[in-house]
């Protein structure tokens, strides 16, 4: 049996999330105690790229919803409860901080590149929810 009654899994829906979202079940006492969440990023943080585009193109509202959408659905395939899913705006870290702490985590389990370097390694991501949270915190390769 695990130590850990709650899991959060912070994937990217449009990467690899599939071995992150494994290792997490495979430590997990059962897929009812995992949690995904996903965070999209507000249109501020790529504001700049977004020049001359109308807002009817810039509708944040409707990537939630579609994130929403896609995130149930990998949810069901991995046999993750569809209500244990969490999508939010913002800047990812202090979000997943922020969820694990409403959902009482005892885990975080994140992927990681795997490149070089603690912050190449880990990616800023990673290294930014590491500092200031009670949890532990589990960096999964995302590939071989």
């Amino acid at each position: 049996m695990s130590e850990y009654k709650k899991v959060l899994v912070a994937i990217d829906i449009h990467a690899e999330y599939e071995n992150v979202i494994n290792k997490a079940l495979s430590i997990a006492s059962s897929a009812d105690d995992i949690h995904l969440v996903y965070i999209t990023m507000t249109t501020y943080y790529v504001q700049p790229y977004l020049y001359g585009m109308s807002d009817h193109q810039i509708d944040q509202a409707g990537m939630v919803r579609q994130a929403q959408e896609n995130i149930k659905d990998i949810a069901t395939k991995f046999s993750i409860i569809p209500e244990n899913t969490h999508v939010k705006s913002g800047e990812p870290a202090d979000e997943i901080k922020n969820i694990a702490g409403e959902v009482h985590a005892d885990l975080i389990v994140m992927g990681t590149h795997g490149r070089g370097g603690i912050k190449l390694l880990l990616g800023s991501t990673a290294n930014a929810v590491l500092h200031g949270v009670k949890q532990d915190v589990l960096a999964v390769r995302m590939h071989d």
